[in-house]
């Protein structure tokens, strides 16, 4: 496949450098926008936030709102508008987002109905793939608006879900890679034990495809005996996460070959811009 940066000196020589950080998260695509970010000439996109803000923040603020509606108090001042709910969604604080998407199960331990999160998971997919699109309109943002030279976009962990690595015209892949250096982080074992423990403890907003939810679900129900209602919703999320993150590795993989990869070992020593342009040059030269 052509690459915007087909070698290390066209990297090296190009006055306005483009990349997409792609891979499970907690593998540093933030820490490392973060750092480039803040030597104030790269912009950080955030496909997350974006998500949380542009397609889905109506959607957890009337979550909110349907809340409050049921404390008579907060009622009353909803309904005269004297006081106002919104997410206080950011980059590195994507809670409300995750707690809109929910977990199926049972209600009383804060569980939904596995068909409305299906519902949610859906409307995510669209937000996800219309935020990845989005892309082409912040690189011009970047740069026009703002004169950045470089730009850097820090994709959902679950872009491997909503693409098709394998197609070389799935239109997202296509826009992405025709405008920007895809690159990989890739983890190794010990890292997916450490994203597995990271998840039990903070939960990241997370796509599934259908179908691997609903064999997921069906598996897990035949595990337990569990009835729907019974679920225990963290509990699932745990086991699902865990299964996910098998099912995801072949996808990364191919998403790979549009682009390069680095590990996740060697991401974690980027300390600064430099470090993260000769991070990418080597990547350019060993593919």
């Amino acid at each position: 496949m052509c690459m915007i940066y087909p070698d290390a000196n066209s990297w090296r020589d190009a006055p306005n450098k483009n990349v997409v950080l792609f891979a499970m998260s907690g593998l540093g695509k933030t820490h490392v926008s973060n750092i480039l970010r803040a030597e104030g000439d790269w912009f950080h996109y955030s496909v997350d936030y974006r998500i949380g803000t542009r397609y889905m923040g109506e959607h957890i603020a009337d979550s909110f709102k349907r809340e409050a509606m049921a404390v008579p108090y907060l009622r009353e001042l909803l309904m005269s508008d004297s006081i106002y709910i919104g997410s206080n969604i950011t980059f590195d604080n994507l809670a409300p987002l995750s707690h809109y998407l929910g977990k199926p199960g049972d209600p009383a331990k804060g569980g939904v109905p596995f068909e409305e999160y299906l519902r949610r998971q859906e409307l995510h997919r669209h937000a996800e793939i219309e935020s990845m699109i989005d892309t082409a309109h912040f690189i011009d943002r970047a740069q026009d608006i703002y004169g950045y030279d470089h730009f850097v976009c820090d994709t959902s962990g679950s872009i491997c879900e909503v693409v098709d690595p394998w197609d070389e015209n799935d239109p997202v892949l296509t826009q992405l890679s025709s405008l920007s250096l895809m690159v990989w982080i890739e983890g190794s074992d010990a890292h997916t034990e450490e994203l597995v423990r990271r998840f039990d403890r903070a939960p990241k907003p997370m796509y599934y495809q259908r179908k691997f939810l609903e064999d997921r679900w069906a598996e897990y129900l035949e595990m337990t005996g569990d009835a729907p209602d019974d679920v225990d919703p963290n509990a699932f999320v745990r086991w699902t996460y865990a299964k996910a993150l098998a099912h995801r590795q072949p996808r990364y993989d191919a998403m790979s070959k549009w682009g390069v990869k680095v590990t996740a070992d060697e991401m974690a020593r980027v300390k600064s811009s430099s470090d993260f342009n000769a991070l990418i040059a080597t990547a350019l030269e060993r593919r």
